[in-house]
């Protein structure tokens, strides 16, 4: 089962059981590269509102605020958020709340690796064509390459016409480095390139960008470094 998309996403997973938790957070490390944990409904719901995760994993007996409410108060104003809730419990009240929550997947305890990965395939498929739109460069910094746009803590930033032209082909070519070359045809092609004007660029980019996502290889170009 491909999940390879989980690499850009953000996931917080919730359990007040801690050898769980951490057999769990190892075990989705290897698919996902943005994790948050909480031992508890409260902590889950401080982590939400700061991290905005993606994908939700939640427990429903937990102390404070148990996993139902939890997902109840994401649910006030986020219906797109997947929710999966993990139990050891079967009780049709539980099951008929859960049904009005909208979530994902209702998984039983044990939790198998088979059990997570259709949970978390069934995650991907409900995010429909957003999880392949969106590069997150860390928790908080996205760039939606769709309508190039570049998102920090969800606020929009206003990037000029060379700005966008050079970070979205940062974006898109984030396997390997592009060469001053490459720049130099894709923005100063007819009046062509000075070092200074292509280091201003970068300047100002790295400013907007509040974090050290642009890396020069001296002699080469740059790289995109995703955190």
């Amino acid at each position: 089962m491909d999940l390879t998309a989980l690499k850009s996403l953000t996931l917080l997973y919730v359990e007040d059981d801690a050898l769980i938790r951490q057999n769990a957070i190892e075990y989705l490390s290897r698919y996902c590269d943005h994790l948050y944990e909480a031992g508890d409904g409260e902590e889950a719901l401080q982590k939400y509102r700061e991290e905005t995760p993606d994908i939700i994993i939640t427990d429903i007996q937990m102390p404070k605020i148990d996993g139902l409410e939890f997902a109840s108060k994401v649910r006030q104003h986020d219906k797109k958020t997947p929710i999966i809730i993990t139990t050891a419990y079967t009780d049709t009240e539980y099951l008929l709340r859960a049904v009005e929550l909208q979530l994902i997947k209702y998984i039983i305890k044990p939790i198998t690796a088979d059990k997570m990965q259709e949970a978390l395939h069934l995650a991907l498929e409900s995010l429909g064509d957003d999880y392949e739109t969106l590069v997150a460069l860390d928790n908080r910094t996205r760039y939606d390459t769709l309508n190039q746009t570049l998102f920090i803590h969800d606020t929009p930033i206003k990037l000029t016409h060379n700005e966008l032209l050079f970070f979205d082909f940062l974006i898109k070519n984030r396997e390997r480095t592009i060469t001053y070359q490459e720049i130099e045809h894709l923005i100063w092609a007819y009046e062509g390139m000075s070092m200074d004007a292509l280091r201003s660029l970068v300047r100002g980019l790295r400013k907007k960008l509040e974090g050290d996502f642009i890396e020069n290889l001296s002699g080469v170009g740059y790289r995109l470094r995703i955190v």
